[in-house]
């Protein structure tokens, strides 16, 4: 490092000290304030920079030996007296060094993003203790079965294609799985924290954005286990498949510009036609606020989220050998069974062979449009299979406004 370097790393070691410093000041019992913790930041930076310079590595060890002497002759000194160890600010000390450390070697945007993640973790105590107050055995476990097909299952498939015409991807099959049971977790987060009001809105556009089936399979198996979900359930699943509308908009202005003045009219009209109908299924919702409250039960529910992924296994599997058989020539028949599962396969396919001048921009807007026809039946299928008929009859004409929207803003705009 130049002077000029060393300037900015200790500059950013004091800013990191003085931003944790800065929380634990609000403490009065703590035992370091802001002076300390810029000290300790800057000795991290210090002691490491030495380690490296002179190649001891028992610098940085002896300076964080003297580090935890001096907390333990602190505490010694002026004992606690409201009953709190003062665990939290001995450990925030020791964090504040090895971020110093961090710095010294090179991990600056590391740094002090953990920074920032520590005083949030320091300045939420309250909040924090609420919320661990207030799960119950049933979120512990939900929690931790997200935790375990998301970070301990996923990781360790293959993302490879398998069998038939090398359709099977276990990797994102998977995904689908893990999207499900995501995007329920979020939801019941959702019910619980914000209500059922003004939560679910929120999850059925993010969810969309994500994954509409995945969102239209969780709120169809709640709305099979909890009858009164299900005016709720209509509005997240309607809004789901409006935001899929969005993806698709601005996925097609990311890989072919050029076809937006045919495409954008028909995600318009389909946009118009479903939203008007999801407002009319949330002012019925609304009507129905005051219905007893619902008691979810274990969001997650693996089971349902596997029986999932083994049918869209299937899925993929029958759509890849229509494909196959439809031929080059096919662009509708393989939208038309592309998109019973995967739109996104469909749409980025059909962008790029419209980039590549293979086929007309109405030929590559037309399969869009089917694909998503084709989508909004599977997705139909899976209201009615896992929510019930009730569901499945609410739903449909929401999807059907939807549909027809799209389809009459394609023969006017797309197709010409």
């Amino acid at each position: 490092m130049d002077d000029l370097d060393l300037i900015k790393t200790f500059a950013t070691s004091l800013a990191v000290g003085l931003l944790i410093g800065l929380e634990r000041e609000r403490k009065a019992d703590a035992k370091a304030g802001l002076r300390t913790f810029a000290l300790i930041a800057l000795s991290g930076t210090l002691s490491a920079l030495l380690a490296r310079q002179s190649g001891s590595p028992g610098i940085m060890a002896a300076a964080l030996v003297v580090l935890g002497a001096l907390i333990v002759a602190a505490d010694l000194r002026d004992p606690p007296t409201r009953g709190d160890p003062g665990t939290t600010t001995g450990t925030a000390v020791i964090v504040c060094f090895g971020l110093g450390a961090l710095l010294a070697y090179g991990y600056a945007q590391l740094a002090v993003a953990l920074a920032l993640a520590t005083t949030a973790l320091l300045y939420f105590k309250a909040e924090l203790h609420g919320i661990s107050r207030s799960l119950t055995r049933q979120d512990l476990v939900s929690l931790l079965q997200f935790a375990t097909v998301t970070f301990i299952v996923l990781p360790i498939l293959p993302d490879q294609r398998y069998g038939p015409h090398g359709a099977l991807n276990p990797y994102r099959i998977w995904l689908m799985v893990v999207l499900v049971v995501g995007v329920s977790l979020a939801g019941y987060a959702a019910l619980r924290l914000v209500g059922r009001r003004y939560g679910m809105p929120m999850v059925g556009l993010l969810g969309g954005l994500a994954s509409s089936t995945a969102t239209t399979l969780a709120f169809s198996r709640h709305t099979r286990a909890r009858p009164a979900l299900a005016a709720t359930a209509v509005v997240v699943i309607l809004l789901a498949n409006l935001a899929a509308l969005v993806r698709v908009g601005v996925m097609s202005g990311a890989v072919a510009p050029a076809i937006l003045p045919q495409l954008l009219p028909p995600l318009g009209a389909g946009l118009a036609a479903g939203g008007a109908a999801a407002l009319r299924a949330a002012l019925k919702s609304a009507d129905r606020a005051a219905s007893p409250p619902l008691e979810v039960g274990n969001p997650t529910e693996l089971k349902a989220a596997l029986a999932f992924g083994a049918l869209y296994a299937v899925m993929l599997a029958l759509t890849a050998h229509l494909n196959q058989r439809a031929g080059a020539a096919g662009v509708y028949a393989a939208a038309l069974v592309s998109g019973l599962c995967d739109m996104d396969a469909i749409t980025l396919s059909s962008l790029q062979l419209f980039r590549q001048e293979q086929i007309q921009a109405h030929e590559a807007s037309g399969a869009i449009v089917i694909a998503y026809f084709a989508n909004l039946a599977f997705k139909l299928g899976l209201a009615f299979g896992f929510g019930g008929p009730a569901l499945g009859r609410r739903v449909a004409p929401g999807f059907a406004a939807t549909a027809a929207g799209l389809g009459l803003g394609w023969l006017a705009f797309g197709a010409a």
